[in-house]
């Protein structure tokens, strides 16, 4: 049918978490808390990284392009699942589910070249440390971040198109909170296999270039750290790597679980249990990840603080 042709009877229906009754107050709660602490540590990191000369350099660059997509990750299915558990109608358009397999498959492939291209990173800094200006110049940043942007909206180009051509003529209501495409291809009536068979390799390739260039990284500073004599440099090495390795694992293992494994590898119970956590706790870790194992982003967090503490105005005025 085509898209303009479309009525409310073409609405879908989100089935949610199926939380029990007597438990939505409290699963609403965490949620919006979970929520709130996203978006507000994301936005102070962008802020921090914004106002503080002293991470104005790549690593903190492309951080702050990770909080911009966590941000907008995280606002394009959580806000929709808060209203479904208030409210009696729980549908969603077909435009409108269109947009949000957009939106997030955009941020999701965003962040999945953005995490490669910080490995890169970290390997210029560890292995080419005196160079590492040079090497990660303001051009080049720009034009990683450019490239991880490009590269999610290929994957939202490709991936909406796919998922939203297929022909809905049965069961409207899909069982998951947001419309994730393995869910929502479920519900068509004609045979999807080519459809699943293309979104397999695009997401397998949105997977492998950036695991493939994490890895390579990764193996020349263990290959640099190993031959450090300095245990002080191999501390600081560790160090710059880990809270990246530690969003990595994180991000790499929820994808590869709902995108790579076969169907029959996982319920529908479990699916939604993880696609809450990348999609909702991920984006909440990422900046809590790197602001509290970090001393320099802390020192700019408690020079804000001293900025603006009452303290601090009373001396200025005097």
């Amino acid at each position: 049918m085509p898209m303009g042709n479309r009525t409310s009877s073409s609405d879908f229906v989100l089935l949610g978490l199926l939380v029990s009754s007597e438990a939505t107050g409290a699963v609403f709660t965490v949620i919006f808390a979970i929520f709130m602490v996203a978006v507000a540590a994301n936005l102070v990191m962008i802020f921090l990284i914004w106002v503080d000369s002293r991470l104005h350099t790549p690593m903190y660059f492309l951080l702050s392009q990770l909080s911009i997509m966590d941000t907008l990750f995280i606002c394009t299915t959580v806000p929709k699942l808060l209203v479904d558990m208030v409210s009696t109608e729980k549908t969603i358009s077909f435009v409108a589910c269109g947009i949000q397999i957009f939106l997030y498959s955009t941020m999701a492939g965003s962040e999945f070249f953005l995490l490669g291209l910080m490995a890169y990173d970290r390997y210029v800094a560890v292995c080419n440390p005196l160079r590492y200006p040079v090497l990660m110049n303001r051009k080049l940043c720009l034009l990683l971040a450019a490239g991880a942007w490009f590269g999610g909206s290929l994957d939202g180009f490709l991936l909406t198109p796919i998922t939203m051509n297929v022909p809905y003529c049965g069961s409207r209501q899909i069982n998951q909170f947001f419309c994730e495409i393995p869910a929502v291809l479920k519900l068509a009536c004609a045979d999807t296999s080519l459809h699943e068979t293309l979104m397999y390799i695009c997401c397998v390739l949105m997977l492998l270039i950036p695991i493939s260039l994490i890895s390579a990284s990764y193996a020349l500073i263990l290959f640099t750290v190993h031959r450090m004599r300095s245990a002080e440099g191999r501390k600081k090495a560790f160090t710059t790597c880990s809270s990246h390795l530690t969003v990595v694992s994180i991000f790499y293992g929820a994808a590869f679980y709902t995108y790579v494994l076969p169907p029959s590898f996982h319920t529908p119970e479990q699916d939604k249990v993880v696609s809450a956590f990348y999609t909702i706790v991920t984006p909440m870790l990422n900046p809590l990840i790197y602001s509290l194992r970090n001393k320099d982003v802390m020192g700019a967090l408690k020079k804000v603080f001293a900025h603006c503490s009452p303290a601090q105005k009373a001396s200025s005025e005097a």
